[in-house]
């Protein structure tokens, strides 16, 4: 059977430490000698099994992105920034190819606005039993005017955005080959956290597998507008060629 809705523990939910918006917080991640059911490391890479799973039916992992709770994947050095993508995608992939999973979810949190609650920089890894998020995305989501492109690595802004307005994709072109993609990645945080033209603290990073193809998707958070929330009408904003020749002249014309 598949679903359409994953369920929500709440009793786990309210345990769940927030280090966003509580700075007196603790930080579990940075107690890295007291983690438990760790699944893989590297270096400062760690894979481990989520401690609040409060999606049910779930498989829930988190992916600890290095051992500097001030850091972000905005500002990682390159051979980290391509280490974390690739560890990431291999057990994303790995997990998908089980096949012990309807889909396979891999995604990323960063700021108040965002969804998250630990600041420590991390991804997660979700094995969904009975949903497939693959029926819920189409090609479409990830058309865009092209902003950089290099070795069949496309970086993209949408224009059919799933939420509305600002959506950055990156499709990888060769998995072998994921310098491009990372920095891509890497771009459009930067450029959401520190030249975006709204004042912009928090985004989310999603990946897909589609088609055969592997998918990106940055998407800066504000408070999201009632259009979708009422109707799941997106709003396409007309700026969007000058956002991508910004981009491109702040990145990629040096």
């Amino acid at each position: 059977m598949t679903n359409t809705h994953l369920y929500f523990n709440t009793g786990i939910g309210r345990q769940k430490p927030n280090s966003i918006r509580n700075k007196e917080q603790s930080c579990p991640f940075c107690a890295r000698d007291q983690l438990t059911d760790l699944i893989a490391v590297d270096g400062p890479i760690i894979l481990l099994k989520n401690k609040f799973p409060v999606l049910e039916d779930t498989y829930q992992t988190v992916l600890i992105e290095t051992d500097q709770c001030d850091g972000e994947l905005s500002m990682y050095p390159e051979e980290h920034l391509i280490k974390l993508i690739r560890f990431g995608l291999t057990h994303w992939l790995e997990m998908a190819r089980s096949g012990q999973y309807q889909s396979v979810i891999f995604f990323k949190n960063h700021g108040p606005l965002s969804g998250g609650t630990i600041a420590h920089p991390h991804m997660q890894i979700i094995g969904l039993n009975n949903l497939n998020y693959q029926e819920k995305v189409q090609a479409s989501d990830f058309e865009g005017v092209t902003i950089a492109e290099k070795n069949g690595t496309i970086f993209s802004l949408s224009t059919a955005p799933r939420v509305g307005f600002y959506e950055f994709n990156v499709k990888l072109g060769d998995i072998q080959d994921i310098q491009a993609f990372a920095v891509y990645i890497q771009t459009a945080a930067h450029y959401i956290l520190n030249a975006f033209p709204f004042s912009c603290s928090s985004y989310n990073l999603f990946f897909y597998e589609l088609n055969g193809q592997i998918y990106a998707k940055i998407v800066p958070r504000f408070i999201t507008t009632p259009l979708f929330i009422g109707y799941f009408i997106p709003q396409v904003p007309n700026n969007i060629e000058w956002m991508k020749n910004d981009i491109q002249e702040k990145y990629f014309r040096k």
